[in-house]
């Protein structure tokens, strides 16, 4: 399941030039009618950013609410701004708004300028070591731990790895495991866990929710795959965060049993 970013412009040349900029296979740009669509959204999928137009919504509050309830996804205006805006700016600022877009200035740029902000950005900079910590070093190994990762929305077997790679579930699984690296299916578990830690670092988002949004099949489900991962529980996945997930794993629970 790719990840989205929800957009809220009253405007039709500003929601399109998000949509049009954002690059193929980063995400899927998704265009809601007002902040309660982009709310469900984020209740609902993983998401990668947040455009929106604050001075649409009503009341303003309401929009500078957003990032300090999900801080861990990176929230941008796009606004048409005058210059008695200034007050607005310095609210947007001060909310933990993560950039300002200005409508019609920045429309030729907005797309991609957001698609390298994202929340995957900064989960896959904050596995940036992984693959020298795990012992990834072969081509093959490289290509599935980025498949990996591009798959951590969702429930992932290792055969699904195997056939976007074009080589067998045997061959792969095998290969994966050379050199000392721990097997494929506990390196998913991995990936998938650092994904909740990462979401779960939101005060917006219930153990609940995050077990919804990244499809596992109950909360003591989570719960059982932090604590071979990570030696942790959900809530206590909350102040990890990924890269705090990299390092308890390769602390001896890169192994398929504990």
């Amino acid at each position: 399941m790719t990840a989205v970013v929800p957009v809220f412009h009253p405007r039709r040349e500003a929601r399109r030039a998000v949509k049009r900029g954002y690059p193929r296979g980063a995400g899927t740009v998704r265009l809601c009618r007002d902040l309660g669509a982009v709310e469900r959204l984020l209740q609902q999928r993983l998401v990668d950013a947040v455009v929106l137009d604050v001075k649409a919504v009503s009341p303003a509050e309401a929009a500078l609410a957003l990032p300090g309830r999900f801080p861990r996804i990176p929230m941008f205006v796009l606004s048409a701004f005058r210059p008695d805006d200034g007050p607005l700016l310095a609210a947007c600022h001060a909310a933990g708004f993560a950039g300002i877009l200005v409508e019609g200035v920045d429309n030729a740029v907005a797309g991609e300028w957001v698609a390298g902000r994202t929340a995957e950005v900064a989960r896959r900079a904050a596995l940036a070591d992984a693959p020298r910590l795990l012992r990834l070093t072969d081509r093959l190994q490289l290509a599935a731990w980025d498949e990996v990762l591009r798959r951590a929305a969702g429930p992932t077997k290792t055969a699904q790895v195997a056939a976007a790679l074009r080589v067998t579930r045997e061959h792969l699984s095998r290969e994966f495991a050379a050199g000392g690296a721990p097997n494929l299916k506990r390196v998913i578990d991995l990936a998938r866990a650092a994904c909740a830690a990462d979401l779960l670092g939101n005060p917006g988002y219930t153990v609940r929710a995050v077990v919804h949004i990244l499809g596992y099949a109950s909360p003591s489900h989570l719960a059982g795959a932090a604590r071979r991962v990570a030696g942790a529980t959900p809530q206590e996945l909350r102040a990890v965060g990924p890269d705090g997930v990299l390092a308890r794993f390769i602390r001896g629970r890169t192994r398929s049993r504990v």
